[in-house]
C-alpha cells in the first residue's frame, strides 16, 4: 500500500512525468478504492489547484490542451458525488484562496478578449464551489474576490445580451448563484460606507447595464426558455435588492441629507463635531455619467437606471420629515437625463422618447409617494418644488413631441400634482396637445385623450369650466398652424365632457355655449365666404355647439326660468346670428366649378350640423320642459302650411323660403360628409315627429324614409369604405358609408314598415355583401375600436330585433339563397330546374305570408283579396313541393354539382353567414325553404376529388348542424308537409355514403369525429321527430332500416344499387345509423307508460330486427379488426346503444322472473369479448378522451348486471382497472375533471351492485394507495389515484353494511389526506366531502344508536379538526380559500343540528380557519351568503369572537 502510495504522489510531483500521466493518475486516484493516501481528497485537491494557479502565474509553461484538461478535472472533482458525500459526513476539505483569483483573472480574459469561447469549464467550476459551503468559503471569507467575481460574470452577460448570439443558460446560472451569495454576505456586513464603497466602484455600472438589456432584449425562440421566463426575472430583482442594500441603508440617511440639503449643514455643525461624511448623491451622479458602456446604449441605460436609484431611495427613505430630501434626490437624478441637449437640438429627435419615459417613472413615483405638499412646499420651503415643476412644464410645452405618448403622461402627472403648474402655459398647452396635435396612433391618442380628461375633470371640480374652454376657443380661433385640424372632441372624449357636463351648474354651460356664439357671429360668420381656414374654424365651432348641446342635462320642469329663459335666447340667436346667415350665404346660386370648393363644403357641413342640432334639442326640450318656449313658435306664421306639412325644417328658419331650403339640400347631398347625414337625421326627426301625432301621414312617411335609403345608395354601391369613430363633424367621403348604413341599421324598426319590398330587397342585398365581407376581415376588424359597416351587420345579425322583422328575414333568406346559386359552377346557373334556382326566384311570392298579415284590406273587396292570398300561398307551396321531389330525384340518379375547392368556401361561407340567423324563429315557409337549401348542398352536391378533406368534412358538418338548429324551431314540422321522413333519410344517408369514399384516410383526426358527432345528432333529432309525431311511424322507421339493410356490402341488392367499392368509412356511418336508430326506439320505449301498449307494440316490433342487424354490423366490424389492435372508438357506443337495447327489450319481456335466459348466449359472449377488450385498454389510455368517455359507458350499463361478468370476474376487478388508469403518466388534472362525471356513473354502479366482501375489497385496494410509504417513495400517482377514487366513493350512496365499513375506515382515510395539503383545490374537495359525511353521520338523533358507530363517527371528528389545524399551519397554501372553506362548513351546518360532542371537535376545528379570513373575507361571506346561512355564520362567527379569538389573544400576551 505504500509503494501505491509513493509511487502516485511521487509522480504526481515529478517534473520528468507527461502531465497527461499526471492527468490520468490523478483520475484513477479520486476513483480508485486501491490508491489509499492520507487525506487523499484534499492532496489531490491541492495537487489541481496548484497546477493552475503556477501555470497562471507563469511559473512553468503547458499546452492549451493540458490546462483545459485540468480545469476540467478540478470540476469533476468539485461536482462529484464522493466529494459531496465526505462533505455531508462531516470531513474537513477546502481550495485555496488563489484558485478563486484564477477564475476571477480568467473570466477578466474572456471578458477583455469578448469571446466566450472556452470558459465553460471555469464557470462551471465556479458554479460548483459557489454551491458547496465548505469551498465557498474562499469567496466569501474574501469579499472582494467575491465582488470581483460578480462584476466579472455581470459583464460576462452583458456581453451575451447585447450580441446577436443565442443566449445560453450557463453565465446567468452561475451569476444568479454568486448575486444569491453575495446578498447574503451583503446583510452580514457591519460597515454601511464600506459596503457602499463596494457597490459604487465595482458593481453599480455592470449591474444597471445587465438590468437595462435584461429589459430590452427581445427574446427569440432561440434563446434558452429558463433564462427567458425565470432567471431573466430572478437576476433583475436581485440587481435591486443589492442595489437598496448597498446604495440606500438607513445608516446613510445622514450621509444623503447632508449632500441634498445644504441649508442644514451649519445646524449640524453647532451642535458637535462629526466626521466628514460621504457624498453618496455625487459618487453616484459620478458613476452614471462616466462612460461604462456602448456610447449608444448610455443614455437608455442612464434613463432606465434613474427611475429605479429613486425608486429604491423612496423605499428607503421616504417618510413625512424626509420629504424634502427626497425631492432634492428627484432634482439631482433629473440632473442626470439629456434634456438640456434635447433642447439644443444636439441629440437625435428620437432619444426624446426614452427621456420622456424617465421622466414619466419619475414623476409617477413622486405622486404615488406623495411627496409633494402644496401648502407644506409654499409656507416652509418657499415653492421650490412647485418651482422645479413649473421649469418642467414649461420645457414640455415649448417643445411639443406629441407623437410620444409618454410626453402626455407627464404632462397630466405635473397636472395632477398641481393645475397652477400648468395654469400659466394653459393656451399653449391646448394648442399642443390637443386641438394643433397631430394624433392618429391609438397608442398616441390614449394617452391624449387620459390627459385631456384630467384638464376636464380639474377644471370641472374647480368650477373653472369656461375659463378652459375659454382658451379652447381663442385657440380653434386663431390661425391654424398647419392643414385641417383633427376633431375638436373624439367618441372618448365626448363621453368624458359628458361626464362633466352632468356636474356642472347649468349657468356655467350656458356660458360656454353663449362664448363660442359670439366667436362664431363676430368673427367667423362675416369671413367665411371663400375662406378655408375660416369655414374649418366655423366647423370646430360648430362640433363644440353640437358636443355640448347634445351632452349637457336636458331642461326639465324643475329647471329654474332664469336658466329656461337663458336657454331660450342662446337658441335664438344661434338661429338668427348663425344658421340664417349660413342658409342665405347657401342658397346663392353657384357655378359648377365652384360647389367643389373645400370651404363651401365645410361651410355646408356646418350649416346642417348646426340645423340639426338646433331642431333636436329644440325639440327635446319643448317635449320635457313645459315652460320652454320655442324661438320657432315667434315665426311659425311665417311659412306656409304647406311648406311646413311638406319638410317641416322651414318652419323653424326665419326667412328661408322652402324653394331655398331645397336649393341647401342640394347644396349639401352633392357632398358624402356631414352635411348629407345631418339632411338624414333630420329626415328622421320629421319621421319621429310625424309619428308623434295623432293622424300620421303615411304617404309622408313612406316618402321620407325612402329618401333617407336612396341617400345614401350610390355610395354603399361603390364598396369603398373606412371606418367611422362616431364623431358626426368628421365624416368624409370614405367614412360617410359607414355612418349611413349605421343610421340606417340603428333605426330599421322605425323605418321598416314604411318601406317598398323592393327597399327591403335592397338592404337584405347590403346586409349579405357587407357580412361576407365582414368575415373575410374579421380578425382586422376585432382589433379596430371604431364602427365599421361589418361590425354594424354583425351587430343586427346577432340582435334579438332581427328575427321580429319578419319582412327583412325572409327577404334575407332569399337573398343568402339567391347567392348560393351564384356560387355554382356557371352551367348550373343558367338551370332554372334545380333546386336552388327555383328557391330563390323572384317570381314567387315568398313574403306573402307576413305581408298579408299586416297589409289593410277593405271589406268591399275582401272576398278577392283573400282568393289572391290564397293563391299566392299556393303557388309558394306547390313551388316548395316540387322541389323537395327534384332534390331526391337528383339525389337518386346520382347527378351532383360538383363543386371546386374555392366555390365550397364560398359556401361554407355562406352558411356560417346563415348560422347567424335565427334559424328556430324562421316561419313555416322559410323554415322550409331552408331545409331544402341545406339538404340540396348535401345532396346534389360533391367536391371535386382535389378538394381539401377537413374543408369538406367542415362544410358538411356545418350543414348538418344548420339543420339541427331548423329541429329546435317552432315550425320544424313544417318540412313534413313537402316530404316523407323516409326519403329525408334515405336522401341524406345515400349522399353520405357515396361521399364517405373521400374518407378513408382521414378516419382518425378530429375532424371526421366531429362530423360524424353532427350526422348522429341530425339523425337523432329527426328520428325523435318521426316517433314524436306518431304518423306513419313505422312505415318510416321501416323504410329506413330496409335502405340501411340494403346498404350492407354482403347483400345482393347493395351490388345493383352501386356500392361494390365498401370502405371503412361507409361501414362507420352505417353503424352510427343503427345504433342512432336504436337508441331513439330504445329510448322511447323506456319513456312510454304502460299504458300505451300499441305505441309499445310498434316499437318493440321494430326493435327486434334493428338489434339484430346491429349484432351483423357489429360483429363484421370486429372481424375485419385484427387481433392486438385497439378497439375502434366508434363501435363502443354503438355496442353501449346495443346493450342497451337488449336490456331495455329483457325489461319489456320481465326476465326479472328467469335471470338466467334474459339475454341470448352469443350475444352475451359479444358483451364479454368487449368488456374484456376494454378492462385491457382502460390503463393505457390516458390522452385517449373520447375513448375513455365512451369505455366508461359501456362499463356502466354492463356493470348495472352482475351476471354478465365473464368467468370468476367482479366489481373489484374494474376498480382496479380504473385505479390503474388513474395512476397512468398521461392522466392529468383535466383530464380527471373531463370524465369525472362517467367515473361516478360508473361506481355507483360497481358499488351498488357488488357484495359486502367485494365492497370491502375495494376499499382495501383503495386505502392502499393511501398508506404513507407510497409518498415516502415518491409514488404520487398512486397517491393521486386514490385520493379520486375516494372522493368518487364519496358521491355514490351507501346502505347497510357497506356505510359501515365505510365509516370505519374513515379514521385511516382522514390522515392519508393529510399529506396532500399541497394540492390545495383537489384536496379541499375531497376533505369538504368527508366533513359533510361527518356532520351528517354526527348528528343528535332519537335513539343512542350503536355505540361502536358513534365513536368512530367521534374519532373521525377528532382527525377533521386536526386537519384543519394542518390546514392553518399551511397558510401560504390556503389563505385564498379560507372564506371558501367556511361558507361551505356553515351551509351544512344549517341542515344539522350536531350531537355536542362532535359539535365541540368540528368548531374548534373551523375556528382555527377563521383565523386565516381577513376583514374582507367575513365581509364577503356576510354579503354573500343566502338568508338562512348567513344567520348561521354570524352565529358562528360571534362565538368565535366571544370565546376563541379572546382566548387566543390572552395567550399571544403572555407568550414569549
Amino acid at each position: 500500500m505504500a509503494a501505491i502510495y509513493s509511487g502516485i504522489y511521487l509522480k504526481l510531483k515529478s517534473a520528468k512525468t507527461p502531465w497527461e500521466d499526471k492527468i490520468k493518475l490523478a483520475r484513477f486516484a479520486w476513483v480508485s478504492h486501491q490508491c489509499v493516501l492520507p487525506n487523499k481528497e484534499q492532496v489531490l485537491l491541492d495537487w489541481v489547484s496548484h497546477a493552475l494557479v503556477s501555470y497562471y502565474n507563469k511559473k512553468f509553461e503547458l499546452e492549451e490542451e493540458v490546462v483545459e484538461k485540468l480545469w476540467a478535472y478540478l470540476d469533476n472533482v468539485i461536482h462529484s458525488r464522493r466529494l459531496q458525500n465526505l462533505l455531508k459526513s462531516g470531513k474537513t476539505i477546502g481550495l485555496s484562496f488563489s484558485i478563486a483569483q484564477v477564475i476571477n483573472e480568467r473570466l477578466s480574459e474572456a471578458c477583455s478578449q469578448k469571446t466566450q469561447q472556452n470558459i465553460g469549464t471555469v464557470l462551471s467550476c465556479s458554479s460548483g464551489i459557489l454551491s458547496t459551503p465548505s469551498l465557498s468559503i474562499i469567496y466569501t471569507a474574501k469579499c472582494e474576490l467575491l465582488v470581483d467575481l460578480l462584476s466579472k460574470l455581470s459583464k460576462l452577460a452583458c456581453q451575451q445580451l447585447a450580441s446577436d448570439d443565442t443566449v445560453g443558460s450557463q453565465v446567468f446560472s452561475v451569476l444568479q448563484l454568486t448575486f444569491a451569495q453575495y446578498l447574503l454576505i451583503q446583510r452580514q456586513q457591519t460597515n454601511p460606507n464600506r459596503v457602499f464603497g463596494q457597490v459604487t466602484s465595482h458593481l453599480l455600472q455592470p449591474c444597471l447595464l445587465l438590468r437595462h438589456l435584461l429589459t430590452v432584449r427581445s427574446w427569440t425562440q432561440a434563446d434558452d426558455n429558463h433564462v427567458r421566463q425565470h432567471l431573466s426575472r430572478e437576476i433583475r430583482n436581485q440587481v435591486e435588492t443589492l442595489l437598496q442594500a448597498g446604495l440606500f441603508q438607513p445608516e446613510l440617511l445622514s450621509s444623503y441629507k447632508e449632500e441634498l440639503l445644504p441649508e442644514q449643514e451649519l445646524q449640524v455643525k453647532k451642535k458637535g463635531a462629526l466626521k466628514s461624511l460621504l457624498l453618496p448623491v455625487n459618487t453616484v451622479q459620478t458613476k452614471l455619467s462616466s462612460g461604462f458602456c456602448e456610447p449608444a446604449l448610455h443614455g437608455a441605460v442612464v434613463a432606465g437606471s434613474v427611475s429605479l436609484l429613486y425608486k429604491l431611495f423612496l423605499d428607503s427613505y421616504c417618510k413625512a420629515e424626509n420629504h424634502l430630501a427626497c425631492f432634492h434626490m428627484l432634482s439631482r437624478l433629473f440632473s442626470c437625463l439629456r434634456f438640456p441637449a434635447l433642447q439644443q437640438g444636439i441629440l437625435s429627435p428620437a432619444d426624446w422618447s426614452t427621456e420622456l419615459l424617465a421622466l414619466e417613472q419619475l414623476l409617477n413615483l413622486v405622486l404615488s409617494s406623495d411627496i409633494y405638499n402644496v401648502a407644506s412646499d409654499r409656507i416652509r420651503h418657499k415653492e421650490i418644488q412647485f418651482g422645479f415643476y413649473r421649469k418642467l412644464a414649461q420645457m414640455l410645452v415649448s417643445h411639443s413631441q406629441a407623437s410620444i405618448p409618454a410626453w402626455f403622461r407627464c404632462l397630466k402627472l405635473l397636472m395632477s400634482l398641481n393645475h397652477l403648474i400648468i395654469e400659466p402655459d394653459l393656451d399653449a398647452l391646448v394648442a399642443s396637445a390637443w386641438i394643433d396635435a397631430e394624433v392618429s396612433e391609438p397608442r398616441t391618442k390614449k394617452p391624449q385623450e387620459a390627459l385631456i380628461s384630467t384638464m376636464f375633470q380639474t377644471y370641472s371640480k374647480l368650477r373653472q369650466f369656461p375659463r378652459l374652454f375659454e382658451e379652447v376657443l381663442t385657440v380653434i380661433c386663431r390661425p391654424a398652424a398647419d392643414e385641417p385640424r383633427l376633431p375638436v372632441f373624439s367618441a372618448g372624449l365626448t363621453g368624458k365632457l359628458r361626464e362633466c357636463l352632468l356636474e356642472l351648474p347649468p349657468n356655467q354651460i350656458l356660458d360656454i355655449l353663449c362664448l363660442c356664439v359670439e366667436k362664431c357671429q363676430t368673427l367667423i360668420i362675416p369671413a367665411v365666404e371663400r375662406s378655408a381656414d375660416m369655414a374649418l374654424k366655423l366647423l370646430s365651432l360648430s362640433s363644440v355647439l353640437h358636443a355640448f348641446l347634445f351632452n349637457m342635462r336636458s331642461l326639465d320642469d324643475i329647471t329654474p326660468s332664469p336658466v329656461v329663459l337663458r336657454t331660450q335666447s342662446l337658441l335664438s340667436k344661434m338661429q338668427k346670428g348663425i344658421i340664417q346667415p349660413l342658409m342665405e350665404l347657401l342658397q346663392a346660386p353657384r357655378r359648377e366649378e365652384e360647389k367643389s370648393d373645400l370651404w363651401l363644403r365645410k361651410a355646408s357641413d356646418s350649416a346642417l350640423l348646426l340645423v340639426y342640432t338646433w331642431v333636436e334639442v329644440d325639440t327635446l326640450f319643448g317635449v320635457s320642459c313645459s315652460k320652454y318656449v320655442s324661438p320657432a313658435a315667434e315665426i311659425a306664421g311665417a311659412v306656409t302650411a304647406s311648406a311646413a306639412r311638406r319638410w317641416g325644417i322651414p318652419a323653424f328658419l326665419s326667412g328661408v323660403e322652402e324653394q331655398c331650403w331645397e336649393r341647401v339640400m342640394e347644396l349639401a347631398n352633392s357632398f358624402a360628409s356631414t352635411s348629407k347625414y345631418c339632411l338624414e337625421l333630420l329626415t328622421l326627426q320629421k319621421i319621429k315627429m310625424i309619428l308623434m301625432q295623432t293622424e300620421a301621414d303615411l304617404q309622408a312617411l313612406q316618402h321620407a324614409a325612402a329618401l333617407i335609403l336612396e341617400s345614401g345608395r350610390s355610395s354603399m354601391s361603390r364598396g369603398e369604405s373606412e371606418p367611422w369613430d362616431g364623431d358626426i363633424s368628421a365624416i368624409s367621403d370614405l367614412t360617410y358609408p359607414t355612418a349611413h348604413w349605421h343610421l340606417v341599421i340603428s333605426n330599421l324598426t322605425i323605418l321598416l314598415p314604411y318601406l317598398s319590398l323592393k327597399d327591403v330587397e335592397y338592404i337584405a342585398n347590403v346586409l349579405l355583401e357587407t357580412l361576407v365581407l365582414a368575415k373575410a376581415q374579421e380578425a382586422a376588424a376585432d382589433q379596430e375600436p371604431s364602427i365599421s359597416i361589418g361590425k354594424i351587420s354583425l351587430g343586427l345579425m346577432h340582435s334579438s330585433f332581427l328575427p321580429e322583422m319578419m319582412v327583412l328575414h325572409c327577404t334575407f333568406l332569399t337573398s343568402l339563397i339567391h347567392q348560393f346559386t351564384r356560387v355554382l359552377p356557371s352551367a348550373a346557373r343558367d338551370s332554372v330546374d334545380l333546386p336552388l334556382q327555383q328557391l330563390s326566384a323572384g317570381n314567387i311570392p315568398w313574403h306573402e305570408e307576413i305581408l298579408a298579415s299586416c297589409r289593410p284590406v277593405d271589406p268591399l273587396e275582401a272576398p278577392s283579396e283573400n282568393k289572391l292570398l290564397k293563391d299566392e300561398l299556393s303557388l309558394s307551396r306547390k313551388t316548395l313541393e316540387k322541389v323537395a321531389q327534384c332534390i331526391i330525384l337528383l339525389a337518386k340518379n346520382g347527378r351532383p354539382l360538383i363543386l371546386k375547392e374555392s366555390q365550397l368556401e364560398s359556401c361554407l361561407g355562406l352558411l356560417e353567414i346563415a348560422s347567424l340567423l335565427k334559424l328556430d324563429s324562421l316561419l313555416p315557409s322559410d323554415c322550409t325553404r331552408c331545409f331544402l337549401v341545406l339538404l340540396s348542398l348535401l345532396a346534389n352536391t360533391r367536391a371535386s376529388a382535389s378538394c381539401s378533406k377537413p374543408l369538406l368534412l367542415k362544410f358538411l358538418s356545418t350543414c348538418f348542424h344548420l339543420l339541427r338548429c331548423l329541429h329546435a324551431g317552432r315550425n320544424a314540422n313544417s318540412v313534413f308537409k313537402v316530404f316523407h321522413a323516409s326519403d329525408v333519410l334515405e336522401t341524406v344517408m345515400t349522399s353520405q355514403l357515396t361521399a364517405s369514399k373521400f374518407f378513408t384516410d382521414v378516419l382518425t383526426v378530429p375532424d371526421w369525429a366531429q362530423y360524424l358527432q353532427e350526422v348522429q345528432a341530425f339523425l337523432e333529432d329527426f328520428l325523435r321527430m318521426i316517433v314524436e309525431r306518431r304518423q306513419s311511424v313505422r312505415l318510416n322507421l321501416e323504410k329506413f332500416m330496409s335502405f340501411l339493410v340494403s346498404c350492407e356490402p354482403d347483400i345482393g341488392a347493395a351490388k345493383s344499387k352501386g356500392w361494390k367499392n365498401w370502405n371503412p368509412a361507409a361501414g362507420q356511418l352505417l353503424l352510427m345509423a343503427f345504433t342512432t336508430l336504436c337508441h331513439v326506439i330504445t329510448l322511447y320505449l323506456e319513456q312510454l307508460p304502460q299504458k300505451k301498449l300499441q305505441s309499445t307494440d310498434v316499437l318493440s316490433a321494430l326493435l327486434e330486427p334493428v338489434v339484430l342487424q346491429m349484432v351483423r354490423t357489429v360483429e363484421q366490424g370486429l372481424q375485419s379488426n385484427t387481433q392486438n389492435q385497439p378497439l375502434p372508438v366508434t363501435f363502443i357506443p354503438s355496442v353501449t346503444t346495443l346493450l342497451k337495447a337488449d336490456l331495455s327489450h329483457a325489461v319489456k319481456r320481465g326476465w326479472q322472473k328467469e335471470p338466467s335466459g334474459f339475454l341470448e348466449q352469443p350475444r352475451i359472449k359479444l358483451y364479454q369479448k368487449f368488456y374484456s377488450q376494454i378492462l385491457r385498454e382502460l390503463p393505457c389510455a390516458g390522452d385517449n378522451l373520447q375513448f375513455l368517455q365512451s369505455a366508461l359507458q359501456f362499463l356502466t350499463v354492463f356493470c348495472s348486471v352482475p351476471e354478465l361478468y365473464p368467468g370468476e370476474e367482479t366489481a373489484v376487478t374494474v376498480v382496479f382497472a380504473i385505479k390503474k388508469l388513474l395512476a397512468g403518466a398521461a392522466v392529468t388534472t383535466q383530464v380527471i375533471q373531463s370524465v369525472e362525471t362517467e367515473l361516478t356513473e360508473v361506481l355507483v354502479q360497481l358499488l351498488g351492485n357488488c357484495s359486502a366482501e367485494e365492497f370491502y375489497t375495494i376499499m382495501r385496494l383503495v386505502l392502499q394507495g393511501l398508506e404513507m410509504k407510497n409518498i415516502w417513495q415518491q409514488k404520487a400517482k398512486e397517491v393521486l389515484s386514490a385520493v379520486t377514487l375516494m372522493k368518487l366513493l364519496l358521491s355514490c350512496p351507501l346502505r347497510g353494511d357497506k356505510e359501515k365499513a365505510f365509516w370505519f375506515a374513515s379514521p385511516q382515510i382522514i390522515t392519508a389526506l393529510a399529506v396532500l395539503l399541497k394540492a390545495a383545490p383537489s384536496f379541499l374537495n375531497s376533505f369538504h366531502r368527508l366533513v359533510v359525511s361527518v356532520m351528517h353521520e354526527g348528528r343528535q338523533k332519537g335513539d343512542k344508536g350503536n355505540t361502536d358507530e358513534f365513536e368512530v363517527i367521534l374519532k373521525c371528528a377528532r382527525l377533521v379538526e386536526r386537519m384543519y389545524t394542518h390546514i392553518t399551519a399551511e397558510m401560504e397554501d390556503f389563505t385564498v380559500f379560507s372564506a371558501f372553506i367556511v361558507a361551505q362548513y356553515v351551509t351544512e351546518l344549517q341542515k344539522v343540528t350536531l350531537h355536542p360532542a362532535v359539535k365541540k371537535h368540528l368548531t374548534e376545528g373551523i375556528y382555527r380557519i377563521l383565523d386565516l379570513c381577513i376583514e374582507r373575507d367575513i365581509k364577503f361571506l356576510n354579503t354573500s351568503l343566502p338568508a338562512g346561512v348567513r344567520e348561521v355564520f354570524k352565529d358562528l362567527y360571534n362565538d368565535y369572537n366571544h370565546y376563541h379569538k379572546a382566548k387566543k389573544q390572552g395567550e399571544e400576551k403572555y407568550t414569549a
